[in-house]
C-alpha cells in the first residue's frame, strides 16, 4: 500500500516554522561565546553547565550511529522514550478526530499520551498467548488511524512479538507503525531498526534505561527515516536533552563491553529465577520473557504483593490489567536480590500451607 508521509502529518505541523535558538543557528568552533544570553561567569556546579547543550546532540547520535548501523539523520535522542511518544501524537494526530491501535495489554503510557493529545485509543487485544492478533488489527484499522502501537519484547507480559507479524501490519498500513523496543537488548533476537530501509512507514523506540543502565538521566531514542526524524526535531522543545545526559550517555558508550556482560547475566539470572519460582507451590505459571522480567502468576497476587512489601521488596502488581489477572511483574535482580526474594516467597508459601492445613 502507498505510504505518503506528509499527507499522515498535522497542517499547522507542515507549516510549523520551528524555533530557532542560538546554538542551532552557529555551527562550528568559537571561542567567546555572546549569542546565547548565558552567565558569563560560570556555574555553581561547574561542568560548564552556564552553557546550553548541543540542540540536535550531534557527537552522542555520531556514536549511537556507529553502534546501530544507522545514519546520524535517523536518530531522535529524547527526554526518555516517552517524549518521541508524544511528539508522535503532536505530529500525527488531530486532537479530538484521530485516533491510534494500541495491543493490550501494553505499557500505559500510549493511552496517557493518546488522552493527552485528546486523541481516540482503539484497542486490539492480544491473544491469550500475547501474540500479535493481526487480522483483528488490520480490520481495527479505520480512515482515522494514525499510528500502531507494539511494544516488543512487550510490557507487562516479557515476549517478543512475532517479526513478520509486525511487518504484515506494516505492509498493510499507510499510517504509522511505532515498535517500542526498550527491552530488545535483554531478547535473542535483532531489532526492527534493520527494516527502516525497507518500511517508511516505521518507527523504533528504544532506551538507555533499561540494559544501558541509565534510568535516572532519562535518555531514549527513536529511529526512523531522516523524513520523519526532522519532524520530530521541528516539534521538539530546543534544549530537550540536558548536557548532564548526554556526557553521561556518551561516557557511558565506552563501556559496550561492560554492558554486554550485565546483558548476559541478566539472562542467567532470568532463568534461575524462572526455575526457583517455578518450584514455589502457590505460583500458577511464568511466563516466557525476552526481558529482563517476569510475569507471574500466584494464587492470590494481592496478598503475595503486600507480604513482600512487609519483607522491604517491591515488585509490580499486575493483576488488575486485562489478561494478567493474578499476576506479579518481577523484574530480575541481582543473584542476591533474586535469594532474597525466593527466600521471602518460600517462607510466604509455607506460611499459607500452615493456614490452609
Amino acid at each position: 500500500m502507498t505510504f505518503d508521509l506528509q499527507s499522515l502529518v498535522r497542517k499547522n505541523i507542515r507549516n510549523l516554522k520551528p524555533y530557532s535558538s542560538a546554538r542551532s543557528e552557529f555551527e562550528g568552533s568559537a571561542e567567546v561565546f555572546l549569542d546565547a544570553n548565558e552567565n558569563a561567569f560560570g556555574s555553581p556546579a561547574g561542568f560548564g553547565l552556564n552553557r546550553y547543550p548541543d540542540p540536535l546532540q550531534r557527537e552522542l547520535k555520531d556514536r549511537i550511529a556507529a553502534i546501530k548501523g544507522v545514519s546520524p539523520p535517523q536518530i531522535f535522542v529524547g527526554n526518555g522514550s516517552d517524549e518521541a511518544i508524544d511528539l508522535l501524537f503532536r505530529i500525527f494526530c488531530e486532537p479530538g478526530q484521530d485516533e491510534v491501535i494500541t495491543c493490550p495489554p501494553t505499557y500505559g503510557m500510549y493511552r496517557v499520551s493518546a488522552d493527552i493529545n485528546d486523541v481516540a485509543v482503539r484497542e486490539v487485544r492480544l491473544t491469550d498467548d500475547f501474540r500479535l492478533d493481526v487480522p483483528a488489527t488490520l480490520a481495527g484499522i479505520s480512515d482515522a488511524t494514525k499510528l500502531i502501537f507494539i511494544c516488543s519484547p512487550n510490557n507487562p507480559t516479557g515476549n517478543l512479538m512475532s517479526r513478520e507479524s509486525i511487518l504484515e501490519i506494516a505492509r498493510q498500513f499507510t499510517g504509522i507503525v511505532v515498535v517500542d523496543e526498550a527491552y530488545i537488548d535483554f531478547a535473542d533476537e535483532p531489532s526492527m531498526i534493520a527494516e527502516l530501509g525497507s518500511f517508511p512507514n516505521l518507527v523504533v523506540l528504544q532506551t538507555f534505561s533499561k540494559a544501558w543502565g541509565m534510568a535516572g538521566v532519562r535518555v531514549g531514542l527513536a529511529f526512523a527515516s531522516s523524513e520523519i526524524i526532522d519532524l520530530m526535531n521541528r516539534v521538539k522543545p530546543p534544549y530537550n536533552v540536558s548536557g548532564l545526559a548526554q556526557r553521561a550517555v556518551i561516557d557511558a558508550l565506552e563501556s559496550e563491553s561492560t554492558v554486554t556482560r550485565w546483558i548476559t547475566s541478566a539472562k542467567l539470572e532470568r532463568k534461575s529465577l524462572e526455575a526457583s519460582l517455578s518450584a514455589l507451590n502457590f505460583v500458577q505459571k511464568i511466563y516466557p520473557s525476552d526481558a529482563n522480567f517476569l510475569l507471574v502468576k500466584v494464587d492470590d497476587a494481592k496478598a503475595t504483593y503486600r507480604y513482600l512489601i512487609e519483607e522491604k521488596i517491591v515488585v509490580r502488581d499486575r493483576s488488575n490489567v486485562e489478561l494478567c489477572e493474578g499476576c506479579l511483574r518481577i523484574t530480575v535482580g541481582t543473584s542476591e536480590e533474586n535469594v532474597r526474594l525466593i527466600s521471602a516467597l518460600s517462607r510466604f508459601g509455607s506460611m499459607g500451607r500452615k493456614k490452609n492445613s
